[in-house]
């Protein structure tokens, strides 16, 4: 085990240990058209990781142990999307275009009525913050 994967995990340990976080697979287009559909009733929560960038992984696993002390995400039926961008860049730069973000990696974004109302990046990312804002 390298020793990056020590200190932030790998994918694989990711999955096995388990998010209290049920993250959604942004994987097609498509659900860009079904995010913004959700958002007119419910949040959404667009997390978009970078798996070969330590800092992104830093990132996740921060935002994954702080969000397990709000409620707030299961109270509001907040749908999870989590995106791969290297996989799927162009849907990285979908999302940018559609809700008007500067592309950055690890971002978070926060969908309601169709429009980002919240992103942030890097050591910005907090789960207390997210969760004041579905307050």
């Amino acid at each position: 085990m390298s020793i990056f994967n020590s200190l932030f995990g790998s994918s694989e340990e990711n999955k096995e240990t388990g998010s209290k976080i049920n993250w959604i697979p942004l994987q097609f287009m498509g659900q860009l058209d079904e995010i913004v559909g959700f958002s007119n009733q419910n949040p959404v929560v667009i997390f978009k990781h970078s798996t070969r960038c330590s800092i992104s992984r830093f990132a996740l696993k921060q935002f994954e142990a702080e969000a397990s002390q709000y409620n707030v995400f299961t109270e509001k039926n907040v749908s999870m999307y989590f995106l791969d961008l290297l996989e799927y860049r162009d849907i990285s730069n979908e999302i940018a275009t559609r809700f008007n973000v500067y592309h950055q990696s690890p971002q978070l974004l926060l969908i309601k009525e169709g429009k980002s109302v919240y992103d942030v990046s890097h050591d910005a990312i907090n789960a207390g913050d997210l969760a004041e804002r579905l307050l």
